[in-house]
């Protein structure tokens, strides 16, 4: 009889080694702590580079065995193995890392099963800073510091007010829009990137009324009419000034305009323990529009 081969000892293995011993988080909703105290979980497959950033800034990212292929920071989590991401994430790769813990959003498509295989699974998503805040606590109950996502919190909260202080005068209170996918969204006041411009002391021109990250076209910008313009300085992307009617836009004529290419602009969009750095990289941009602009002031 030929052998099963090796991906079934694996799962075998793993349902052994695991099922009694290892309960399953709840991933029934974004933030929310688990709702079991199972051992501190030592092996931890990160699917999700906030979540990754999140381990490492609790000191625990010698825990990782494994991640997704857009995990970049801090530069330790390099050298590991790669297994996917969101809508490809590998399972016979992850099992082979033999984790007892997966941190991953709700959407993943790969979270149900990876249940189903008999592996803790920590679904984990935020749109607000409330929800990273939460998410913090909720890592650190998983690897069993509990209390340390509170802290990390903290100390991030006070870093976001000291560069609040930072704020030119002249910028408080002017609007901004924020684009996101080349052009197809934008971030709005209900979204943690909004929630960070309003922390600084600036205005979101996309209303909360239109969810997180809504669906918005060129038209909409230009209707809008903002002070300052973000943008993701993707390879490839034209001349704002090429977008239907952005010629004739205030901010645009008078650049008033940040196109902020990777990996800065990561920083901007992943909602994780590094608020602080996505608050000074828009500090800077205004500095850069200060200078490059006549009567900044």
């Amino acid at each position: 009889m030929r052998a099963p081969p090796p991906t079934a000892l694996l799962v075998a293995l793993l349902f052994q080694g695991s099922q009694a011993a290892l309960p399953v988080f709840a991933a029934d909703a974004p933030a929310r702590p688990p709702t079991t105290a199972p051992a501190p979980a030592r092996r931890i497959v990160s699917l999700q580079p906030s979540l990754t950033e999140t381990l490492c800034a609790l000191d625990a990212c010698e825990r990782l065995v494994a991640i997704d292929r857009y995990s970049d920071w801090p530069a330790s989590v390099q050298p590991l193995p790669r297994v996917g991401g969101l809508a490809d994430a590998d399972i016979e790769r992850i099992l082979a890392a033999l984790p007892d813990l997966v941190l991953l959003r709700p959407r993943n498509r790969v979270a149900e099963r990876l249940k189903e295989l008999g592996l803790n699974v920590l679904a984990l998503d935020a749109r607000s800073h409330a929800d990273m805040r939460r998410n913090m606590e909720a890592v650190a109950q998983a690897i069993g510091r509990p209390g340390a996502g509170e802290a990390l919190w903290a100390r991030t909260d006070a870093r976001l007010e000291a560069l609040r202080q930072q704020l030119p005068a002249h910028w408080r209170g002017k609007r901004v829009y924020f684009e996101l996918h080349g052009g197809v969204a934008a971030a709005s006041e209900a979204s943690f990137i909004g929630e960070t411009l309003a922390r600084l002391g600036l205005r979101n021109v996309v209303p909360a009324s239109l969810g997180a990250f809504p669906k918005l076209g060129p038209e909409f910008a230009l209707r809008a009419d903002p002070d300052l313009l973000i943008v993701h300085d993707a390879p490839g992307m034209p001349p704002l000034q090429a977008r239907p009617g952005w010629h004739a836009m205030r901010a645009v004529r008078e650049g008033r305009t940040c196109r902020i290419a990777e990996p800065r602009f990561d920083v901007l969009v992943r909602p994780g323990p590094r608020l602080d750095e996505a608050a000074q990289e828009i500090l800077a941009c205004l500095a850069a529009v200060d200078r490059q602009t006549v009567g900044g002031r």
